[in-house]
């Protein structure tokens, strides 16, 4: 690297420990453990987590899993851009140092997923049906709940049908790329390559 490109560096590394510390003093002062917003964000993140320990379906349980894990990497991408480009912010986190929000990110919205993904395979139902469904309740019904408790504010105008855009795209992005890996874990392709007689 050259010297300005050095600089630039130094300067963006610099101006973001700068900002961690700004939401570090933020969280102290707002939503700590001593505010009430502070333990519903607490509940939304750990009672998802409960319920799928307790309903998931053992049998399928890897295939569920991999399709929640797939709705929590995309959707925690799409949650980073809007809040990194202004979009909208969360005024209250768990801990300060989360990029965007944790509890939508890591378990409220892939949970809820994956209960209605378990529900559809165990059902024969239309995925793509249920699922816009599942976003349009997430877009226009929680995502304004949460605007007016003040746990989601957007940076601009409101824009719920932005949101819904992300979370549809979240679902079939994480329904087509585990359909991908079903089929190759069913299909002899892999065995294929790595010069294994095709099994029968």
């Amino acid at each position: 690297m050259n010297k300005s490109q050095l600089e630039m560096i130094e300067t963006i590394r610099k101006a973001e420990i700068k900002e961690s510390h700004r939401w570090t003093e933020y969280w102290q002062d707002y939503s700590h453990f001593f505010t009430w917003q502070f333990w519903v964000v607490l509940a939304m993140f750990v009672l998802p987590l409960i319920i799928t320990i307790l309903y998931i379906d053992r049998k399928k349980a890897f295939h569920i899993g991999f399709y929640g894990y797939s709705v929590h990497v995309f959707f925690a991408y799409t949650d980073v851009m809007g809040t990194s480009n202004g979009l909208w912010i969360y005024p209250y986190k768990l801990m300060p140092y989360f990029p965007s929000n944790v509890t939508l990110d890591a378990s409220l919205v892939p949970v809820s997923y994956m209960l209605l993904y378990q529900y559809i395979l165990n059902n024969g139902k239309n995925y793509y049906l249920w699922m816009i469904g599942l976003s349009v309740g997430f877009a226009y019904i929680l995502k304004p709940l949460m605007v007016g408790l003040g746990l989601f504010h957007f940076g601009e105008k409101e824009n719920f049908f932005l949101l819904l855009l992300g979370y549809v795209t979240v679902g079939l992005v994480a329904k087509w790329l585990t359909d991908l890996f079903v089929f190759l874990q069913k299909s002899n392709i892999l065995s294929l390559r790595r010069g294994e007689k095709p099994s029968k």
